[in-house]
């Protein structure tokens, strides 16, 4: 079941970096957060609670999955999950490594920045994504999601 007005529906959100019949994670292409991931419900739902137990429960597990390969990989500062959905009503979370010398910390990404982004940060974090990212499929090679 496909909304024809939801990006989500009509795109990936990201550069896929695990699809399953249930969901995809994607690396969002935001601007200074080179370790931004969505995890994206595949069919659209507006509402998590639309979700069954038993697909909450996938869901989660994938978000889990994302964030404990940023900690392994990138050891953030913080890690800062949400589901807004107010722009795109689309079961999806934002799963973001953070750091204290990224532009924006400790304030939200969508805020006003703090500082210029440091580019050798930047160019550190995206040299250690493909570890990220396969540790991300093998975790969820092995769940029913």
């Amino acid at each position: 079941m496909k909304d024809p007005a939801c990006p989500l529906c009509q795109g990936d959100g990201g550069e896929v970096v695990c699809s399953t019949a249930k969901l995809r994670v994607v690396r969002a292409d935001e601007a200074g957060f080179p370790a931004f991931y969505r995890v994206i419900w595949n069919r659209h739902v507006a509402e998590f609670s639309d979700l069954s137990a038993h697909d909450r429960q996938l869901c989660m597990d994938a978000v889990l999955a994302v964030e404990r390969a940023l900690r392994q990989h990138l050891a953030p500062t913080k890690i800062n999950l949400a589901s807004l959905g107010n722009v795109v009503p689309h079961v999806h979370w934002h799963v973001i490594a953070r750091f204290d010398s990224d532009s924006h910390f400790p304030a939200p990404v969508w805020a006003t920045a703090q500082r210029p982004v440091d580019a050798g940060l930047q160019a550190n974090i995206r040299s250690r994504l493909p570890a990220v990212e396969a540790t991300i499929l093998a975790a969820l090679a092995t769940s029913n999601a």
